[in-house]
């Protein structure tokens, strides 16, 4: 008899664990069904950016395929959405010519952003006899010579979404936002003074992908 209950001690065991088990799996799904429902009717949108100045204070092209810059970068970030805030939790900024990087990467520092807040970054971006590609010099020179240079201001960075409590895992952000620079008699900018900085109105839309 003792052997028989130990028995069905065993299997009452066995099937209350069984039953605990299938709870926690069943509780897990429909937490996560919740979510991605919540997730579905939210749809989270990417913020925009708009690049709003560039402040040229040094741009200058040397003859053996170097160029040392200097810009200060006005950038605006807004949250479309309604429910769902957006953490920056990484962004580097630099600048680029015909898809090479002439620049170094400067950090933006780490934010929060709540729904349909607007943040503003005006960051220097800078680079110090690097060395540009041979047959990008040529068309550089060239462009700085006609008064009429594109750059491109690029972001790239990490991005979660936060909806309620609950936390996205992390997204790569990619920000292209390109930018006339005028030199000469066809410079479009405002001189700030004696130190030759120029500052360039822009104000336009940038590429956003998420």
């Amino acid at each position: 008899m003792s052997v028989k209950e130990c028995e069905i001690h065993k299997g009452k065991k066995r099937k209350l664990f069984q039953r605990i088990f299938w709870a926690i799996v069943v509780f897990l799904f429909l937490v996560l069904v919740t979510i991605l429902l919540i997730w579905a009717i939210l749809r989270p949108s990417k913020p925009t950016f708009i690049l709003q100045d560039v402040t040229v204070y040094a741009f200058n092209a040397t003859t053996a395929n170097f160029l040392t810059s200097n810009f200060q970068v006005t950038l605006s970030s807004r949250n479309p959405n309604d429910h769902i805030g957006i953490y920056y939790d990484r962004l580097d900024i630099y600048v680029t010519y015909r898809s090479q990087q002439v620049t170094y990467r400067t950090d933006i520092p780490p934010s929060y952003q709540g729904h349909k807040e607007i943040d503003v970054w005006s960051p220097f971006v800078y680079g110090t006899n690097v060395p540009v590609a041979p047959f990008n010099f040529m068309g550089l020179s060239q462009d700085q010579s006609n008064g009429n240079v594109l750059v491109t201001i690029k972001i790239d960075g990490r991005v979660r979404w936060k909806v309620g409590t609950f936390i996205s895992g992390r997204y790569h952000l990619y920000v292209r936002c390109p930018a006339f620079i005028t030199f000469g008699p066809r410079s479009n900018g405002i001189s700030l003074g004696e130190n030759g900085a120029v500052k360039y109105q822009l104000v336009q839309r940038c590429s956003v992908s998420v």
